[in-house]
């Protein structure tokens, strides 16, 4: 049989360290505590520094995220700008010249994820459509006979309804 020892107290603690071993163990903690607490400080340091990093990101991010789109759009800028400098009074140079910048225009769009809807003969959806009014039409009702405006969505979000003239049943 092995011979248990009880656990240590406060009182029998004494009799279970040497007398010359208690300093060195008390010593041992003391140091073992303030590399804890030191570890403790720059684990919440680097947590603050990581913390306040992600906010500054999401300003800057939320400071420049049309940067690409605005980018973009300056050769649009441009292209308009010239469009109305031009003094030849060629009406096929001008038209050439505008559909060259609807080109970039789309192209610009294309990149930003804006995407156009024309929703002519579609189901009406009042999430993407806005309609003004109803006329008597052919087909089934409900349904777009006519757009009046084109809509946009960004991401599948809408940016500007299609304003609609929606066909209702015959009376």
């Amino acid at each position: 049989m092995t011979e248990q020892t009880p656990n240590p107290t406060p009182e029998n603690l004494a009799d279970t360290v040497p007398a010359a071993e208690a300093p060195d163990a008390l010593a041992a903690a003391e140091q073992k505590i303030a590399e804890l607490q030191d570890a403790l400080l720059r684990a919440k340091a680097e947590t603050e520094n990581m913390r306040r990093r992600a906010a500054e990101d999401v300003i800057k991010a939320g400071k420049f995220a049309a940067e690409k789109f605005a980018s973009a759009m300056v050769p649009v800028k441009d292209s308009l700008e010239a469009a109305l400098a031009d003094t030849s009074n060629d009406v096929t140079k001008t038209r050439e010249g505008v559909e060259l910048t609807l080109k970039q225009l789309v192209q610009a769009f294309g990149g930003a994820s804006v995407e156009e809807v024309n929703p002519l003969g579609e189901k009406f959806d009042p999430h993407k459509h806005q309609a003004i009014s109803q006329i008597e039409a052919p087909g089934e009702p409900n349904h777009v006979v006519q757009v009046l405006q084109k809509g946009y969505l960004l991401h599948d979000r809408v940016l500007r309804p299609a304003l609609v003239i929606v066909s209702r049943a015959a009376a």
